[in-house]
């Protein structure tokens, strides 16, 4: 009623994500912003997540190494039979010359940054995408992360291209910071996020931290009680067996049974309300702006539910 019927078209917001990437994610930390200066946000806890989000890519126009060497040689047996010709009937002409060569440029960026990334294989349509693996399998697309506050607002968000979670805690830590100006009390994350080197890194800023490793994880699901690790263990991964002990203690028990409740429920609003099971545009840059224009929504619905509470 408010707009009149009037909703920006398909090619409009393709072009407003398109032209404003930096200004996207400005008004996700605006709007964070906003809901700390009225109460929500809150630092006590917060839980740290990911998800497998799929690219604007189709699985069978990808490429491994083996394949790019192949076809660059199919290439150039082309030109040279296509040179052949032209010796023998002077006037011929090459079919489409141009593309030829502009694909034998592309063929070794194409190998080199299937190379850094360290896959198998790698896309066509969207190169900067990765193969991840997920419940059921694998599935080419992006990781898309958040940090829940205890009242369930998203206090951070970044996309990014690793396949695992490990390398994640540290920046996702710092990226609640920068957002809200203040240091969260604790962070909660699965034992996907497990690593000692982010941990201390983490703690090392005064933080509590609620990260078990795969077999802690197991017991505090209501799994077998781990054993005790002798001295070459001990000495093998040092630090690890005082962290068990402390995640046995009660209050810490209890905030790792409260991250599914904060996490997770962001998850499922985004992917299976607000359809975010794949994304629209191709590259990291434009994930990143289109999951910043998607829990910045949310953030408002958030805020929106909370004064209608509030007034009615």
């Amino acid at each position: 009623m408010l707009a009149g019927n009037l909703k920006p078209d398909h090619w409009t917001l393709n072009e407003l994500r398109r032209r404003h990437p930096r200004a996207l994610n400005d008004v996700f930390t605006q709007v964070v912003e906003a809901a700390r200066k009225m109460g929500v946000g809150k630092l006590g806890r917060v839980a740290i997540d990911s998800t497998r989000v799929q690219a604007n890519a189709s699985a069978d126009r990808s490429d491994s190494v083996e394949q790019l060497r192949r076809e660059r040689a199919r290439i150039r047996q082309r030109i040279r039979r296509c040179d052949r010709d032209n010796q023998d009937t002077p006037g011929t002409e090459v079919s489409d010359p141009e593309q030829w060569q502009q694909r034998l440029e592309e063929i070794p960026r194409q190998m080199e940054e299937l190379h850094k990334s360290g896959q198998k294989r790698g896309s066509r349509s969207d190169p900067e995408s990765r193969y991840l693996r997920q419940r059921g399998g694998f599935c080419l697309g992006y990781t898309a992360e958040v940090a829940v506050s205890d009242d369930h607002l998203i206090v951070a968000q970044r996309v990014h291209q690793a396949t695992n979670d490990n390398a994640s805690l540290a920046a996702m830590t710092e990226a609640t910071e920068q957002v809200c100006g203040e240091r969260p009390e604790a962070v909660l994350a699965d034992c996907g996020y497990y690593s000692m080197s982010q941990i201390r890194e983490v703690q090392a800023r005064g933080i509590e931290v609620c990260v078990p490793d795969r077999l802690m994880a197991t017991e505090l699901a209501d799994g077998p009680p781990v054993p005790a690790m002798n001295a070459r263990q001990q000495h093998r991964t040092p630090g690890l067996q005082q962290l068990r002990e402390r995640r046995r203690g009660p209050s810490l028990r209890s905030c790792y049974v409260r991250r599914k409740a904060l996490a997770e429920p962001v998850f499922g609003v985004l992917k299976q309300q607000r359809g975010m099971r794949q994304f629209r545009l191709r590259g990291l840059t434009g994930v990143g702006t289109e999951w910043a224009l998607a829990t910045t929504a949310y953030n408002l619905t958030r805020l929106y539910a909370r004064h209608r509470v509030a007034a009615g």
